[in-house]
């Protein structure tokens, strides 16, 4: 059960680095169009999307992100910890 706990943890670690390592892309033109860029708007706009229509943008900055992230880490630190003393 350790190892599933641990495992999850770095995913949603490497998860939250995937979407900060989009959000920094775009500052750089033509870097979203890249390999790396397409693959990392295939797995984190799904993930962006409902925050961005529940948040909305203050000018031309977008914290939906910001938030995004502040909730997956408060499900490392919290959630999963909670969900593996049920089980």
């Amino acid at each position: 059960m350790q190892s599933l706990f641990s495992l999850l943890s770095v995913a949603l670690e490497l998860y939250s680095f995937a979407i900060i390592i989009y959000i920094l892309m775009s500052w750089f033109p033509g870097a979203r169009e890249s390999s790396i860029g397409t693959f990392l708007t295939k797995i984190c706009e799904p993930y962006l999307e409902p925050f961005r229509r529940i948040i909305p943008s203050i000018g031309m900055i977008d914290i939906s992100p910001i938030v995004a992230i502040l909730v997956l880490s408060f499900a490392r630190s919290l959630g999963l910890p909670v969900l593996f003393s049920w089980l």
